[in-house]
């Protein structure tokens, strides 16, 4: 199944010859109870690219765009990558990938090229110039809109000892949904 982007609220699904138009944010509640088990997120800025695992997202409309926000920490080799590039893919496998996530999670892409080693093959985006991970499942292509570097005096004290005991916060990126489609 392909999800094709239709306008900024809604998707078109085809499966074989027959369409069925959907709202946008159907895919909401399966991705991202997908993406706490893992997920792709891949960048490409000028002819470096790395991809890394998230668990952590956020899916909605914020500026009247549909929008997936989602967090790097500065000590990423990622960060350095979104930090130069005007865009980012989500890819959200539907099969077991588990193996692959815990290697992109646990590995860093300045050490060593994480889709030799997987391997992982990727796709060329059909809107961005960051490519999808090529697996059946969920791939969302967002333009960067905005970022924000989280400031700790804002952060719920809890939070900040539990989640960030070395202070390594995340900036939050926020990108466009240009595209969101199923591959099998």
């Amino acid at each position: 199944m392909k999800l094709e982007k239709k306008d900024s609220r809604r998707a078109v699904r085809k499966k074989g010859g027959s369409m069925k138009e959907m709202e946008y944010l159907n895919a909401a509640g399966e991705a991202m109870r997908k993406i706490r088990k893992g997920a792709f997120l891949t960048v490409r800025a000028a002819d470096a690219q790395n991809t890394m695992t998230i668990g952590w997202a956020m899916l909605g409309v914020i500026w009247q765009k549909p929008v997936l926000m989602v967090a790097v920490r500065n000590t990423r080799h990622t960060f350095g990558l979104m930090e130069k590039a005007p865009d980012f893919t989500v890819t959200v496998p539907s099969g077991d990938m588990s193996r692959e996530t815990a290697f992109c999670g646990t590995k860093s892409g300045r050490d060593l090229d994480k889709f030799a080693m997987c391997p992982l093959k990727t796709a060329k985006g059909r809107h961005v110039a960051s490519p999808i991970i090529q697996t059946p499942g969920m791939h969302f292509e967002c333009k960067k809109m905005y970022q924000s570097a989280m400031n700790p005096a804002h952060l719920d004290s809890g939070l900040d000892q539990a989640i960030y005991p070395k202070k390594d916060y995340h900036t939050l990126y926020f990108g466009e949904i240009l595209a969101c489609y199923e591959t099998e």
